[in-house]
């Protein structure tokens, strides 16, 4: 790989990073410690621990991104995503 490529893989991390601290602290509006600067680290920090976990389980997260033609991957977790959303809508405080 070159440099360029490493980059542009730095580059998607820290995009994801910063779009999810701004989708939680303007969309959703949830207290977050730190504030803003708070939730891009945070995001960042998540962004590349996500990539790390990628790189690491390569193998399981391909199996299941291809089990009887379903992405089970992606549909355990926008399922577990949704019954979390679910959850607190139901019982607002």
């Amino acid at each position: 790989m070159t440099w360029f490529q490493f980059f542009n893989i730095g580059l998607t991390y820290i995009t994801i990073g910063i779009g999810s601290a701004v989708f939680f602290f303007f969309v959703v509006k949830k207290p977050l410690l730190g504030k803003f600067w708070g939730a891009i680290i945070v995001g960042l920090v998540g962004s590349f621990l996500g990539g790390l976990i990628d790189n690491l389980f390569a193998n399981v997260i391909q199996y299941l991104a291809d089990f009887n033609s379903v992405n089970v991957f992606a549909a355990l977790t926008t399922s577990l995503l949704m019954i979390w959303l679910l959850s607190k809508a139901s019982y607002p405080k």
